[in-house]
């Protein structure tokens, strides 16, 4: 429970988290880049996952991303394939936004003896998905509709109930690519009705996002191509 412990005390003592996230099908030498960049701006976790994956070397990523930090490495799964016992844990994704029983429990029925006999750490966690002005990959592969990004009360209510399911950690994600970040005022609402960690991510393009996001209640604000485009832009962050 080393990851979870870690993230519940962060919260506990209100230290805001930066992650990062890494698609392992992306270019080695493009993922040192992004790398060298975390030491740069003071990463705290990296998440490895993606909607949709055409190599299938997530051993391999992982193994490359330990061989240049020690940053906690949490699989974030697009899919039931995505798992290695290489990581340090996995977000044990439920789509509690969305009504596709496969992403509720489905494909949780089947990975699970695999996760159990690796004894990775697994947490159980909320996937929100959050309408951010366009169709994302994440949406258009999971065949769901978002919650729009104007009903905070349905983002609420939704993760209320993902607490009161027994989940570890509430995500709300844009998805990658999206135009627009989740709204402030969600993430606010959310964080103040429920007592989980709460991750957000998705539509985060620049410093004053991340800010907005921490000061809302975001335990963890998470990044994607940003380190690569412009690390620039996350000087002085904190």
């Amino acid at each position: 429970m080393y990851v979870l412990k870690f993230i519940s005390e962060a919260k506990s003592a209100n230290k805001k988290k930066l992650a990062i996230l890494i698609d392992p099908d992306t270019d080695f030498s493009i993922t040192k880049a992004i790398l060298e960049n975390t030491k740069k701006v003071d990463v705290d976790i990296i998440f490895v996952g993606g909607s949709l994956l055409y190599k299938g070397r997530i051993d391999e990523c992982i193994d490359f991303i330990k061989a240049h930090t020690n940053l906690p490495i949490v699989i974030f799964p697009g899919s039931e394939i995505q798992i290695s016992e290489k990581a340090d844990a996995l977000l044990f994704l439920s789509l509690i936004s969305g009504r596709n029983p496969d992403l509720l429990i489905g494909k949780h029925v089947t990975v699970a003896p695999f996760l159990k006999q690796m004894g990775l750490e697994v947490i159980p966690t909320g996937y929100m998905l959050i309408e951010g002005g366009n169709v994302t990959t994440a949406s258009y592969i999971s065949q769901t509709i978002p919650i729009p990004s104007d009903k905070p009360g349905v983002a609420m209510a939704t993760a209320i109930a993902g607490e009161f399911l027994g989940l570890k950690l509430i995500y709300l994600d844009g998805g990658s690519g999206a135009k627009n970040p989740v709204p402030i005022d969600m993430i606010r609402m959310v964080s103040n009705n429920v007592s989980l960690p709460l991750i957000v991510g998705g539509g985060i393009r620049n410093k004053q996002s991340i800010k907005d996001a921490w000061n809302a209640g975001a335990d963890i604000v998470v990044v994607g191509n940003l380190l690569e485009s412009n690390p620039d832009e996350l000087q002085g962050l904190r």
